[in-house]
């Protein structure tokens, strides 16, 4: 099974942060980094050092959606705090399964959270890939 990380968090959080939620994340269904074929996030933290960071040590590329994109997402979990402050109601799921190109029945983990020893918080959702729909994907 290939899947797509959805990621989340706070402003400077750390790589170490990150990385611990993602593996936290997948262990809890079962899966390894191997399986993970690319990362999303909401273009704001495209700029976010931790991010980048994990997602360049495992050669995982990652698609950045505005808000708009994302708020357009149904899922099952949305926040009325982050569409406070990022201006959609899902960071990580909503951009898992746009990457994934896939629908909210599609999450393996809705949203995991994790607070790090450097006081900030990561989230992770993983979106399952359909063989069928990568299998298309890929064809055009």
């Amino acid at each position: 099974m290939q899947v797509i990380l959805g990621l989340g968090c706070d402003r400077g959080t750390a790589a170490e942060t990150i990385e611990t939620a993602i593996l936290q994340a997948l262990a809890s269904v079962g899966l390894t980094t191997a399986q993970v074929v690319g990362a999303a996030s909401i273009d704001k933290k495209s700029d976010e050092a931790g991010l980048l960071t994990v997602c360049a040590r495992h050669g995982w590329d990652c698609a950045w959606y505005s808000a708009a994109q994302l708020r357009e997402v149904e899922v099952p979990n949305p926040s009325a705090v982050v569409m406070k402050y990022v201006g959609t109601p899902s960071v990580g799921e909503a951009a898992a399964i746009l990457c994934a190109q896939g629908g909210k029945d599609d999450l393996l983990v809705e949203k995991h959270k994790y607070r790090g020893t450097d006081g900030k918080n990561a989230t992770v959702s993983i979106c399952a890939i359909s063989p069928q729909r990568h299998g298309e994907t890929e064809e055009r």
